[in-house]
């Protein structure tokens, strides 16, 4: 045992009573009783212990502390007369007879109560995050991704998979994402640049002739937080296997991930292997969403069709999307209420009918639909107490502001959101290209190192025709658990060939590919094995595990939304020392 402490603070039983014991910890609390008694609780990483202060000595050094002053405690366990069933030590009491001091808390006020901390505002919990992880809540979320982790190290390894580092000082390149660049002290006006993910290098440790790789891989991104991505870095199970098929990894997944969460999540229901495999343009038709919450049973309904040509002008639009609700009791002001969250989050607007009890649409843009209502009844299955909400415009926007749609009515409505559980599935069969929303271009819809289905004979076939193009699919598969993109992947292009096809098609040429994917490209070419591979998000899936809302629930030492780490003040300034040496200077904004 340790040389402070002969046992925890969470250890301590009725077989105890009678025994001399040494603990240590937090001093949480103290209460006093009358002018001779005190009770105290005492806090480690394992529990809580009450400690009773009964003689003079021992109440005089108490009064002088602090609550959160570590102390060291010796005294003699003895039974509780008033038992706590909720406390694991709640039989036993310990009595001092020695108080000695580790660490003094110098502050009379905390910044917050340690045990309800998470009421206290972002900020100061983030400044103050050494106390914050204080708090049992809050230490269970990282103790649950430590655990987390250990499983998938654990798992990986049974598999074969060696756990291989790779650099974390690279070559920018461009994956989607800025990047965070570092100044090359000896190569002047010479950047260093922080993976974005280690994408390169695995494909590059398969082309080396390695069979299975992962590692748990830190990943560098300059851009915005939200609540499911935190800005500035974030970890992935990165993994790939050479001679491998898109089979091949989602099965391997299924098998490391699915027992994770039956273990270690917060939930009992988790879905099964097999999981669904959902093509990317059918959950766009039915769920209006390429990461569609499977808790939610509602679906989009194509009303196009119906509706075009009715008077209401949004309608001559080339889709119109509608989600169904039957047995709708909700008042018009709930009506409105959604229609404008719908709004703030999609910036378009939806419009609604009712059927009433006669069987008669009502509401919202009904008298438009009159004449048609019998055959709008009979496509979208209507019945008395129906509430029908539409989405209208191009195909890709009316199907996504139906997707918000469908999961506000879901979770709103009684009935139709089953939470507790983790409703788990592939995407897959993503588009390879895209017309680009600022561009206008044709781009990449998603990983531009994934081979097309079809390989070169689709490109060439392709070749010169936009809509042929964008007909075509990739390798790419994304896994979804619960709402969210948990990992993304996809088979490889492994052909150097068939790789400066596919970037000619966006505008690059072969001199494009060879400089900026110098090494993959030259190592393509002394003949790679076929492989895929995918990444599973840490910090996501771990938030999943816990339950919580907001991903830096489950970080460490999270940074805020603007990438600011306030508790140890970064980013901050430099030296012109420094600045010299890394051959910089700062150039003022212009006013």
């Amino acid at each position: 045992m340790m040389q402070s402490r002969t046992h925890t603070c969470g250890e301590l039983r009725l077989e105890h009573v009678g025994q001399t014991v040494t603990l240590a910890g937090f001093m949480e609390n103290v209460r006093e009783v009358g002018a001779g008694l005190s009770f105290i609780v005492l806090r480690d990483y394992y529990g809580t212990t009450q400690l009773v202060a009964e003689t003079p000595e021992i109440l005089s050094v108490i009064k002088e502390l602090n609550k959160e002053t570590t102390i060291q405690v010796t005294g003699v366990v003895r039974e509780r007369s008033s038992k706590n069933a909720k406390q694991a030590t709640g039989d036993i009491e310990v009595v001092p007879s020695e108080i000695k001091v580790l660490g003094t808390c110098q502050h009379n006020e905390l910044p917050f109560e340690i045990n309800r901390s998470r009421e206290a505002d972002e900020m100061t919990r983030l400044k103050h995050r050494y106390l914050d992880l204080r708090n049992p809540a809050v230490k269970a979320n990282i103790i649950k991704r430590c655990q987390a982790v250990s499983y998938i190290r654990a798992a990986m390894t049974a598999k074969g998979f060696l756990e291989i580092t790779t650099p974390i000082l690279t070559a920018s390149s461009p994956e989607g994402a800025r990047d965070y660049l570092v100044p090359a002290r000896k190569h002047p006006g010479k950047f260093y640049a922080l993976p974005q993910a280690p994408q390169q290098f695995k494909q590059l440790l398969m082309a080396s002739g390695f069979d299975k790789y992962f590692q748990i891989a830190p990943c560098f991104c300059d851009e915005d937080a939200r609540g499911d991505r935190t800005p500035g870095e974030f970890y992935q199970l990165d993994m790939e296997m050479a001679f491998a098929t898109q089979d091949d990894v989602l099965s391997t997944l299924e098998d490391v991930l699915i027992p994770m969460f039956v273990e270690l999540g917060k939930y009992e229901r988790v879905s099964q292997a097999p999981l669904r495999r959902i093509p990317f343009n059918e959950a766009m038709e039915r769920y209006g969403s390429d990461k569609p919450d499977l808790r939610v049973d509602l679906e989009l309904q194509d009303v196009t069709e119906v509706v075009q040509g009715c008077g209401f002008g949004p309608f001559d639009s080339p889709c119109v999307k509608a989600v169904v609700v039957h047995d709708f009791t909700q008042a018009r002001k709930w009506i409105d209420k959604l229609l404008a969250d719908v709004e703030v989050q999609t910036g378009n607007k939806v419009c609604w009918v009712k059927v009433d009890e006669n069987g008669n649409l009502t509401g919202g843009i009904s008298k438009f639909l009159l004449e048609r209502q019998e055959a709008f009844k009979e496509a979208l299955g209507l019945k008395p107490g129906s509430f029908v909400c539409m989405a209208a415009g191009k195909k890709l926007a009316a199907q996504k502001t139906a997707g918000v749609v469908r999961n506000m009515l879901g979770k709103r409505v009684p009935g139709h959101f089953d939470e507790d559980q983790y409703a788990m599935c592939w995407i897959v069969d993503f588009p390879m290209y895209e017309i680009g929303e600022e561009s206008g271009q044709l781009e990449f819809c998603h990983n531009p190192f994934s081979m097309p289905q079809g390989g070169m004979e689709a490109l060439l076939a392709a070749e010169g025709d936009i809509e042929k193009l964008l007909a075509i699919n990739a390798n790419q598969y994304d896994l979804v658990i619960n709402g969210y993109e948990s990992a993304s992947g996809a088979v490889r292009n492994h052909s150097p060939e068939i790789m400066i096809k596919a970037f000619q098609m966006v505008g690059l040429g072969e001199e494009d590919v060879k400089s900026k994917f110098p090494a993959m490209y030259n190592a393509f070419t002394y003949g790679a094995p076929p492989h895929a591979g995918c990444a599973p998000g840490i910090d996501r899936m771990v938030m999943l595990l816990t339950g919580e809302e907001s991903i830096r629930e489950v970080i460490t030492f999270p940074m805020n939304q603007k990438a600011q780490d306030v508790m140890m003040d970064a980013p901050s300034a430099v030296t012109q020392k420094q600045l010299d040496e890394l051959h910089i200077a700062i150039v003022a904004e212009e006013e």
